[in-house]
């Protein structure tokens, strides 16, 4: 072929083109490429309140296996239930006592208000979800019982959220933060209508122990957990449990394996074949 080519006065393309030309065929194209994503980026830019900031990982006390909760609309969670974890029986009767719940309707049809018992849930300190809209800047706040749970990250996500918020002075430029809201990095969108919960030095603790915006948080959602998980403490429990029994079959499977099932695993069997009578 090659000198059919040569005969006929015709330049055959080479086969094998040198090594320079393929490594600046290669950056060409990276270079294109690179210089597209570039571009896209830029035309495609996202602004700096448009994702949330990722909270980061704090050192729950109550995470690891040797350790339990340390004892906001709460819907599901009843009066009852704080009973033996943080009250004694009668002091929760007291306190239950103390709100007024709607009950009825008597023999007339009419609804009335009574003390609240032990069985009552906790009531809402709003009549109705207008009121709660109206009450938070029109943006009705969501049922506390499940939240710690519905929110990825957490608690870390709550205690990054409750402590998160910025002064309107140091609220980042071009960042429009509309009458009534309040300016939180930790918050999808970076504006949020709910105005900040705590402060430092609301309460004062038994203990001496400082009342921070942060310890607050971590006391609150603290409770928002149980409150999620009542059953915390005795999962952590029975997992503490279902180890030390595990670790024991452990144990006796070493055992089995050691001195029953490696015998016969090991046990070689050879055949010899009996001499032939003559």
């Amino acid at each position: 072929m090659a000198i059919i080519g040569r005969m006929g006065g015709i330049k055959l393309l080479n086969r094998n083109p040198p090594l320079v030309s393929l490594q600046f065929c290669a950056a060409l194209g990276f270079a294109v490429a690179g210089g597209s994503a570039i571009i896209y980026a830029l035309e495609q830019s996202v602004k700096a309140y448009d994702w949330p900031v990722h909270p980061p990982h704090y050192p729950w006390t109550h995470k690891p296996l040797l350790h339990a909760l340390d004892h906001a609309s709460l819907e599901y969670v009843p009066f009852r239930r704080l009973i033996d974890v943080a009250y004694s029986e009668e002091e929760m009767k007291q306190i239950a006592s103390e709100y007024q719940i709607q009950d009825g309707p008597n023999e007339y049809g009419e609804f009335f208000m009574r003390p609240g018992k032990i069985s009552d849930y906790f009531p809402s300190p709003y009549p109705n979800e207008d009121a709660a809209a109206y009450a938070n800047n029109g943006a009705a706040p969501p049922d506390l019982s499940l939240i710690v749970l519905g929110r990825e990250g957490n608690e870390d996500y709550i205690l990054s959220l409750l402590s998160g918020y910025v002064e309107p002075d140091d609220v980042p430029a071009g960042i429009e933060v509309p009458e009534g809201g309040h300016y939180n990095p930790y918050f999808l969108g970076s504006v949020i209508a709910m105005a900040p919960p705590l402060y430092n030095n609301i309460i004062e603790y038994e203990d001496g122990t400082p009342a921070t915006r942060t310890q607050l948080a971590k006391d609150v959602i603290t409770f928002l957990t149980w409150c999620g998980q009542p059953e915390y403490d005795k999962r952590q429990l029975w997992a503490i449990k279902a180890n030390l029994y595990f670790a024991l079959f452990l144990g006796f499977l070493t055992y089995i394996n050691r001195h029953k099932w490696t015998s016969l695993r090991s046990r070689i069997v050879m055949y010899n074949e009996l001499a032939k009578k003559k």
